[in-house]
């Protein structure tokens, strides 16, 4: 009886009607919250506690929502602009996951999620939402970086993904729904490491290459992109990025880009907004319909060496074979691009390498690609070009043999004229294009006189865009 009596003596004050009441029956109701929470809290079973329930109480308050628009351009139906209907631009709106990095608002996710978006917003575990910024991006890794204008956020710790173990426990992470189970909460799915250093051959999302992954059987579905994988100690091993699925939904089947590699790409982007492409000058014989089985199984033969590039310094030629790069043995092609994701520009990498029967070593030193070390030409503000010089052309197996590479590109421009960053200019109008100075100067004496039209090459064909400048 006298229980009872106490509890009504302490909603009583809770409720009071004085200001003096009000003030402290706010307290008492906090405390009156926080023994309900403890009581809760103490009538679960400790053998429930384990070190997946333990892990995913420390990384989910750093797990993100990543909501993007995409504006589509469609073309206007004549028919429907007859009766005055207008057809055209639509927005589509995109979902993926992410994870806190620092605890100013820096936010890991993969780069598909955010790829073509006109706005990128990220919702925290609470359900705040904040417009974000994209800092930098690699579509080849598939990671991007975010910053949102906010402070003091948790932040995920990060793991080894170097000494994993085959058959431990992973913790896959995310927002594969988004907001249509009616909260923020992210989703936790569980597995095991089924594998690591896996490669995908087929095509992936974005153009990414797929290669040196983690393979789990932790259920990632569509939404789940670019939230952590966690091992059982509550550290982020991997970005979950990719499954193979016949069906469109998880067969128990997923792969998450390695921690270590997030790490460094994500250092990268932050320092310089961009990736600096690790460059060697090496052409590997690739495998093909014909040769795949040879090929795959024969380590890593140098089709070619692009001239004056640092594997033609370090002696190296077309028909050698290569064995080991570091500590990585090389068994088909795929390890040697996994290889090249390590590789940081400016290190030397030890190869170990075969020639007609002699095995040896080569130390070559990792370069830039040429385009970005070569002198660049600012036209119109908007593009910038570089010379195609027998080094550009060998390495990016260009046909023509005078132009203008395409270094980078305004989207508005490229997608006014339909060009693209690599695409080499070789005529405007009459005039053939010998350097990039010659783009400059046939612009500058077309401008204003009506239609320009520029020719350009793209994959060994030869195409042509007409536009004018006023």
């Amino acid at each position: 009886m006298s229980r009872i009596w106490m509890l009504v003596v302490v909603a009583a004050l809770a409720c009071g009607g004085g200001s003096q009441d009000r003030e402290s029956g706010s307290g008492l109701t906090v405390a009156v919250a926080a023994a309900a929470e403890h009581a809760r809290d103490t009538t679960i079973d400790p053998r429930r506690r384990t070190l997946i329930t333990q892990a995913v109480s420390e990384v989910s308050p750093t797990v993100v929502t990543v909501q993007t628009q995409i504006v589509e351009h469609a073309p206007v139906d004549p028919f429907a602009a007859f009766f005055g209907r207008q057809s055209g631009d639509r927005t589509l709106p995109g979902l993926g996951s992410g994870f806190i990095l620092r605890a100013d608002g820096v936010i890991v996710t993969n780069a598909h999620v955010i790829n073509e978006a006109s706005s990128i917003s990220v919702a925290l575990r609470d359900g705040t939402t904040y417009p974000a910024k994209l800092l930098g991006k690699d579509d080849i890794n598939d990671l991007a970086v975010l910053k949102i204008n906010a402070s003091n956020l948790p932040v995920a710790r990060l793991g080894d993904s170097d000494n994993l173990l085959i058959g431990e426990w992973a913790i896959a992470i995310g927002n594969p729904y988004g907001f249509v189970l009616g909260n923020s909460e992210p989703s936790v799915t569980t597995g095991v490491i089924s594998g690591t250093g896996r490669n995908l051959a087929a095509q992936a999302q974005g153009g990414a290459t797929y290669v040196d992954m983690i393979q789990t059987d932790a259920a990632i579905n569509p939404g789940n992109s670019g939230g952590p994988l966690v091992d059982a100690v509550g550290e982020v091993i991997g970005v979950n990025s990719s499954i193979y699925t016949p069906s469109g939904g998880s067969v128990g089947i997923g792969f998450a880009i390695p921690i270590n590699r997030v790490k460094r790409v994500a250092e990268d982007l932050l320092e310089h907004g961009t990736i600096r492409r690790p460059w060697l000058g090496i052409k590997e014989v690739l495998p093909t319909g014909d040769n795949a089985r040879q090929v795959l199984s024969a380590g890593v033969i140098i089709h070619s060496v692009v001239p004056g590039s640092p594997a033609d310094k370090a002696g190296l030629r077309a028909g050698d074979q290569l064995l080991k790069a570091g500590e990585r043995t090389l068994r088909n092609p795929f390890d040697w691009e996994a290889e090249m994701l390590e590789l940081r520009v400016g290190q030397p990498v030890q190869l170990q390498v075969r020639r007609t029967g002699r095995i040896f070593t080569a130390t070559v030193t990792v370069a830039d690609l040429p385009e970005v070390s070569a002198p660049k030409v600012q036209v119109l503000k908007e593009l910038e070009l570089v010379t195609l010089t027998p080094t550009i052309r060998a390495e990016r197996g260009i046909r023509s043999a005078h132009g203008a590479v395409i270094y980078n590109v305004s989207q508005s421009v490229a997608d006014e004229l339909g060009i693209q960053r690599g695409d080499v200019i070789v005529q405007i109008n009459r005039v053939p294009v010998t350097n990039a100075q010659d783009v400059q100067k046939a612009l500058e004496a077309f401008s204003g006189r009506g239609y320009i039209r520029m020719y350009f090459e793209r994959g060994g064909a030869i195409y042509s865009t007409d536009f004018s400048i006023r």
